[in-house]
C-alpha cells in the first residue's frame, strides 16, 4: 500500500474495534479476545517478556487477576494465540494473491510472500504483531524441512518450500535452506522495523509500494548470490 512520498510522515491507515485508543477493552467482544487484543498492544510496547499479565488482563477490562491462565494456560499460550491469529490473516492474504505456488519464480514467490505479510501494516494490531512476531524464537522450520506447529498444512508453507526450486542449480543443500531461513528472518525485522516507525510517526525514508519493492530485491539478491568458494562456470 503506498503512503506519501519520500520524506513525508506517514499516517497509519485503519483502526480496529474493541479498543480505544490506550489499547483497552471498551466491553465489546468476548474476554478472550479482549485479552487478546490488550496482549497485542502490550506485548508490542514492552516486549513479550517485560510486558506484566496483570496489565493485560487490566487494559482488557477483567476483574479476575487470573482471566489470562484461565483462557490461555499461561503468557505462552496466550502467545500463541495472538500469532495464530496474526497468521490466519497472512494465509488469507496470501490465498488473495498466489493460492498455487508451485512452479512460480522465485520474485514472484517473494513478492507474494512479502505484500501478504505486509497487509499487516494497514491495521493498528496487525503493526502490533509484526513487532511481536520479531521477538519470538519460533522458526518456520525450514532448515529441518518439518513446519512450525502453526505452519503445518498451510499456503504459507507451501511457499516457503518453493522458495528452494529455483536456487537448486545454484547452491548446495545446506546453503539453500539456511538462506531462506535468513530472508524469512530479513522480512519479519524489516516489515517489523516498518510498523515500529508507523506506529510512532516517524518520517520514512520511502513510501511502502518502494519500501516494499526493494525488499523483494534484496531477499532475491540474498537467495541468489554466489556462494562462496564454488566453482565458477
Amino acid at each position: 500500500m503506498a503512503r506519501k512520498s519520500t520524506g513525508a510522515r506517514s499516517t497509519p491507515a485503519g483502526s480496529d474495534g474493541g479498543t480505544d485508543s490506550t489499547g483497552t477493552g471498551t466491553g465489546t467482544g468476548s474476554t478472550r479476545e479482549l485479552l487478546i487484543r490488550s496482549a497485542e498492544r502490550l506485548f508490542a510496547a514492552h516486549g513479550v517478556h517485560g510486558a506484566q499479565l496483570r496489565e493485560v488482563v487490566r487494559r482488557a477490562g477483567q476483574a479476575n487477576p487470573s482471566a489470562v491462565q484461565y483462557h490461555f494456560g499461561s503468557r505462552e499460550g496466550l502467545l500463541d494465540a495472538v500469532m495464530a491469529e496474526r497468521q490466519q490473516r497472512t494465509e488469507r492474504a496470501l490465498t488473495e494473491r498466489l493460492p498455487r505456488p508451485e512452479g512460480r519464480p522465485l520474485d514472484e514467490l517473494l513478492r507474494a510472500l512479502i505484500d501478504a505479510e505486509a497487509t499487516e501494516l494497514r491495521t493498528e494490531r496487525g503493526r502490533d504483531c509484526l513487532r511481536i512476531s520479531t521477538q519470538v524464537s519460533h522458526r518456520s522450520g525450514i532448515r529441518e524441512r518439518r513446519p512450525h506447529a502453526g505452519l503445518a498444512g498451510t499456503l504459507y508453507w507451501r511457499l516457503i518450500l518453493e522458495l528452494e526450486a529455483p536456487l537448486l542449480p545454484l547452491a548446495p543443500e545446506p546453503v539453500r535452506l539456511e538462506r531462506i531461513d535468513l530472508a524469512l528472518t530479513l522480512i519479519g525485522a524489516a516489515l517489523a522495523e516498518r510498523a515500529r516507525q508507523l506506529a510512532e510517526g516517524e518520517h520514512t525514508l520511502s513510501d511502502d509500494r518502494a519500501y516494499l519493492a526493494d525488499l523483494v530485491s534484496v531477499c532475491t539478491g540474498l537467495l541468489t548470490a554466489p556462494v562462496p568458494g564454488a566453482a565458477g562456470p
